[in-house]
């Protein structure tokens, strides 16, 4: 599993036995789902009560389409399944960017009917969100993070990934993502290693690994998800981590000694899909066009801190509110997005780029 589903099940509240019953349960309507439905895929817990509220019942109020709202984290696998035995149990589903690429060059999900939307909501929205075959209404970030213990506001505190790695001039305590399951620290090792944020991609593989040697022997904790990351900052087990932004924040409001260096931020999305042969898939196109209105991004950010690719969202989001989250117009120029694309890239050899750096990343932590 990715960097990026790690960070999703922070957001989940079921366990893989409620994945496989959702699974059967819904597979046993799909033959009988009626024209008016829709069936929704998230998470569950707090993020999914704020999703319910945003989205879920404004779109049953003003469509009278009703919603099916199904709790689980359905894998690229069970996606893979469901379309090849034509029993499609889930009309939308919520998938991590880096599983949007490869299932839509087999062929598994439906192509986005942009054409369908207003031009005023489109141009409000980015690039990366508006993919051909998901949308991404909302967005996260990975970031530098300190303790203000050890870095306090009267000292020098690192602003950048080169500081980072500056083990000299910011000395103190290292924590960062695995490279075991494929999205780890690289583009942060380029950036370290003076490359501009517009050049990372295609990435060196070899410039990242070259990078990483510098800093290897100081990091303490490379760590594999989250809720480990959480934990980290929580014990002041490290004085400047990568993090999620989102945990961070948790940490903040808790009254922790921690803050977010916004700089050279990576942006990252989860997609709404529609996976091939949904019975539902003008219900389920209207749904997504839903999700990328200003107006109901606006309302799930003030709900759950989850950053709104749409701008205008920001018009109505309370400012006190809109500078904790990563598509904050200020932090704009100072971020890069993630591209998932890059990742699902096949080489000569026949592995795709992230398959190569997951077996570069084995053979190197070794070492």
């Amino acid at each position: 599993m990715s960097f990026l589903i790690n960070r999703r099940r922070f957001m989940q509240a079921t366990s893989s036995a409620m994945v496989a019953g959702a699974l059967s349960s819904a597979s046993g309507r799909a033959l009988a789902a009626s024209p008016g439905e829709v069936r929704v895929n998230f998470s569950g817990g707090n993020v999914g009560d704020a999703f319910n509220e945003a989205f879920l019942k404004p779109f049953e109020a003003e469509t009278g389409i009703k919603v099916t709202f199904i709790k689980a984290d359905f894998t690229s696998t069970q996606i893979s399944m469901m379309v090849d035995t034509k029993n499609v149990s889930a009309d939308v589903v919520n998938l991590g960017q880096t599983a949007v690429d490869p299932l839509a060059a087999k062929g598994y999900l439906e192509e986005i009917q942009y054409s369908n939307w207003k031009k005023e909501e489109l141009e409000a929205l980015p690039d990366y969100a508006k993919q051909p075959n998901g949308f991404a209404s909302y967005v996260y970030s990975a970031n530098m993070v300190y303790n203000t213990k050890k870095f306090p506001a009267d000292k020098p505190r690192p602003t950048s990934w080169a500081e980072f790695w500056d083990v000299e001039k910011f000395p103190g305590v290292r924590a960062l993502v695995t490279g075991e399951r494929g999205q780890g620290p690289w583009e942060q090792a380029l950036l370290a290693d003076g490359v501009p944020m517009d050049k990372l991609y295609p990435m060196d593989i070899d410039r990242v690994f070259a990078s990483l040697d510098k800093i290897k022997p100081h990091i303490r904790k490379w760590w594999t998800s989250g809720s480990e990351i959480l934990q980290i900052m929580r014990d002041n087990a490290a004085d400047i981590v990568q993090s999620y932004d989102g945990r961070a924040l948790s940490l903040i409001d808790e009254g922790a000694p921690i803050e977010i260096n916004r700089n050279e931020a990576m942006l990252m999305t989860d997609y709404w899909c529609i996976p091939k042969g949904s019975p539902n898939s003008e219900n389920a196109q209207k749904f997504v066009e839903f999700t990328g209105r200003a107006d109901r991004q606006a309302a799930f950010a003030q709900l759950f801190p989850q950053a709104p690719t749409n701008k205008n969202a920001f018009k109505t989001i309370p400012d006190n509110l809109a500078r904790k989250l990563a598509s904050h117009p200020d932090y704009a120029a100072s971020s890069f997005a993630l591209q998932s694309k890059w990742y699902a890239e096949i080489g000569p050899d026949g592995k795709s780029n992230k398959e190569r750096l997951v077996q570069r990343w084995n053979e190197w932590i070794l070492q």
